[in-house]
């Protein structure tokens, strides 16, 4: 008896780890198949002929319709460069260079992939439509409060994720700190 219920314990244990590690792959994946540059990541294997098994897998899992490689490619950030959670109780700024890219775009969204921009806005800032500092840096500011420059303006209450797709680029092909990647900076919250 004791036999048998050592073997089931120890059957509960396998699967209860097997499937932990694989849903853990599935949704994080940070450590299989993302690549990540300071608070923000990316999955570079998305638009490839023959992705590996765990973006196949997310890929699957959130059914989206993603970029060829030849495309471009898709940063998401969730936190700040502090690693604190992005809110739309606070105020962001988003500072530095962005990777060469022919066009890039910046959007917000919740945690259910909805736009989180406010009505009568521009949904998303452009890079053809952004002043930039005379080494091509950028300052965008995000949040829900008027802010000065570069604004994109957030409604709601809640938190919220930054997708910043980079069209036509070679991202990958250069990357070797988190300078190369734009910090994100929180500034008051209410």
């Amino acid at each position: 008896m004791r036999f048998v219920f050592y073997l089931l314990m120890m059957i509960a244990v396998a699967l209860g780890v097997g499937f932990g590690l694989s849903y853990y792959a599935l949704t994080d994946g940070r450590l299989f198949g993302v690549a990540q540059v300071g608070p923000w990541h990316a999955w570079p294997d998305v638009g490839a002929h023959t992705p590996n098994p765990y973006t196949r897998g997310h890929l699957a899992r959130t059914a989206a319709f993603e970029l060829g490689q030849s495309e471009g490619l898709e940063f998401i950030a969730a936190i700040d460069s502090d690693g604190e959670p992005l809110t739309r109780d606070c105020a962001y700024r988003i500072e530095g260079k962005t990777p060469l890219a022919t066009f890039w775009t910046l959007v917000a969204v919740d945690e259910d992939g909805i736009n989180v921009a406010a009505p009568d806005v521009a949904a998303a800032m452009r890079s053809s439509g952004i002043a930039r500092a005379d080494d091509g840096s950028i300052i965008i500011n995000v949040g829900t409060s008027l802010l000065p420059q570069d604004w994109l303006e957030l409604t709601g209450e809640g938190p919220f994720k930054l997708v910043l797709t980079l069209y036509d680029t070679a991202a990958f092909s250069g990357f070797s700190s988190d300078a190369s990647m734009p910090s994100i900076i929180r500034g008051d919250c209410a």
